[in-house]
């Protein structure tokens, strides 16, 4: 008969022996936990960086252009995008989950109003009455006047609207060259940023101006027996003392283009106003288009020219009615100004 050996009773329930601890749950937290934790001060100072777009996409959203610095902010819209993959990705390794939401949100509505604003172009059947061509020039108090000489040499515009035009300019402009050249014009003001100008090679006839702090004159031009209202636009820029000067001035732009009727008109200069401004959209809300916009150019920076096309904003534009569409746009540099020229080629139907 075998016999059977137990260190313990039969009915003694097998108890496995204790274990040691592994090494890896002895140790401090992992390396990635550490880093989580160094970045939530980090977090939380990155969570400044979407106050400002967040301020500017309200604004936006409301369509309003508030007080400084809320039109500035929105002058450069598309760079919301920056502050808003920086803290994407530190909420994302922080794993702080609001801060990921609300980033996600800047990006988003970012992106939303990056469309462009307006209808796209859509070119009529048929011959059209003429075709012209169109040049906005802001020649900062009057430095760019070579630049602008050297392009209506080169481009031959039959329209051309010009701001900052000071007494060099006014000269320049009344040599009997580009008399001979440009017979008909309107020349007002004569200061550095005061002084603005249209030259035509058509006739001109009710000659007005649209009121603003700035010269911005009006006329109508014969084109190929066409009546063309033509308006020179320069308000004043949206800096701390002539935030209220910049709203009246856009408004008076807006009035001037609602009571044109069914004449075709033309509104061009610099507007220091972008799409993403209400009071500028609300100029395109009367039916006018804007030329670039409608061509695939809708954010081509104008100014500041330094940096442009990199990094900048277009509040240079050239605005059209009914029966005036857009078949070319270039945006142009001129030495010694800090705004790109805009060129626009119509057809008149």
């Amino acid at each position: 008969m075998r016999t059977q050996e137990y260190d313990q009773p039969t009915n003694a329930r097998l108890v496995p022996k204790p274990q040691p601890m592994p090494a890896a749950e002895c140790v401090p937290p992992s390396a990635s936990r550490r880093g989580r934790r160094r970045l939530r001060p980090v977090a939380g100072l990155t969570a400044l960086l979407l106050l400002p777009p967040s301020a500017g996409l309200s604004a936006r959203a409301l369509g309003w252009d508030g007080p400084m610095p809320l039109p500035q902010l929105l002058a450069f819209l598309p760079w919301f995008l920056v502050p808003g993959w920086i803290a994407l990705a530190v909420a994302v390794l922080a794993r702080r989950p609001l801060l990921s939401g609300w980033a996600l949100a800047v990006l988003g509505t970012t992106a939303w109003f990056l469309q462009p604003y307006g209808p796209a172009v859509t070119t009529p059947s048929g011959e059209p009455r003429a075709q012209i061509r169109v040049l906005s020039a802001n020649l900062e108090f009057g430095n760019a006047t070579g630049g602008l000489l050297d392009v209506l040499r080169r481009e031959r515009p039959h329209l051309v609207s010009v701001q900052e035009c000071d007494r060099r300019c006014a000269e320049a402009l009344n040599t009997p060259g580009l008399r001979r050249a440009y017979p008909h014009r309107v020349i007002r003001g004569n200061e550095p940023a005061e002084g603005s100008a249209l030259l035509s090679v058509y006739p001109l006839s009710e000659v007005g101006q649209i009121p603003g702090q700035l010269s911005m004159p009006s006329a109508v031009a014969d084109v190929a027996g066409v009546p063309v209202r033509v308006h020179v636009v320069h308000p004043m820029p949206p800096r701390l003392g002539s935030m209220d000067a910049w709203e009246r001035d856009l408004d008076a732009v807006r009035r001037a283009a609602e009571r044109r009727g069914t004449a075709r008109t033309i509104v061009a200069g610099d507007f220091n106003a972008s799409q993403d401004h209400a009071a500028f959209r609300a100029i395109l809300d009367t039916g006018l288009r804007d030329a670039a916009r409608g061509l695939g150019h809708s954010r081509t920076p104008t100014w500041p020219a330094a940096t442009a096309p990199l990094l900048g904003v277009q509040i240079d534009h050239v605005l059209l009615s009914e029966r005036l569409t857009p078949v070319g746009a270039r945006f142009l540099d001129l030495p010694g100004t800090d705004h790109r020229a805009v060129l626009t080629d119509v057809q008149v139907r």
